[in-house]
């Protein structure tokens, strides 16, 4: 982190200082003021300057990218890292040769290295952000299949007349399935047990 410890007659002059050096912008650092300025004797001996340390601010994306970057190099994989900014947020998209070691089975490393790389960009932010990770394009391959799998199963249960339970899934992916069949006529969808049990069943009405 950036950082130094300025000096000026007045406080707003040493932070002013200390953004020259930086070459920042106000709302890019956070200071603290270490020594507000005293006047000395008669206003003039022993005058004390204002001491005030300014840093700049981490930036959670780079926060983000550096961690990521850095977990899979110690995980001894070759992958590359780019960053792209989508209607629904910013995601972080992996590839690579042994790319399957960091999606696992049904997602769950990518899920649970996600859940790291948003705890790192936050750590240290004044507003939330949401930060999506994915690997050769992993994501929109497993909606497609979840989206299939439900209107499968919905036809399934309308068949049977027979409600349909499905494997536990994680809230992202439940939320697919629930949406992929909330305009189908005929069957109605719940979530049932606790996490990380947690399952959609698709019920015929």
């Amino acid at each position: 982190m950036k950082k130094v410890t300025v000096s000026g007659k007045t406080v707003e002059e040493a932070v002013e200082l200390g953004l020259q050096r930086l070459e920042a912008n106000r709302d890019q650092v956070d200071f603290h003021v270490v020594e507000e300025p005293q006047k000395g004797f008669l206003g003039l001996i022993g005058v004390k300057p204002a001491v005030v340390e300014v840093k700049v601010k981490p930036d959670p994306v780079s926060e983000a990218l550096l961690f990521l970057r850095d977990t899979i190099d110690k995980m001894g994989i070759s992958a590359s890292v780019e960053k792209e900014e989508r209607k629904d947020g910013l995601y972080l998209n992996i590839s690579g040769a042994e790319i399957g070691v960091l999606i696992g089975k049904r997602g769950q490393t990518l899920d649970s290295l996600q859940y790291l790389v948003n705890l790192v960009a936050n750590r240290q932010s004044g507003s939330y952000l949401r930060i999506h990770l994915d690997a050769e394009g992993y994501r929109d391959r497993r909606k497609e299949a979840l989206e299939t799998l439900a209107q499968r199963l919905s036809t399934k249960a309308l068949r049977t007349k027979q409600e349909v339970r499905l494997e536990p899934m994680n809230a992202h992916e439940r939320k697919i399935i629930h949406t992929a069949l909330q305009n189908v006529k005929g069957v109605s969808t719940f979530s049932d047990g606790a996490e990380p049990h947690r399952r959609i069943v698709v019920v015929p009405k």
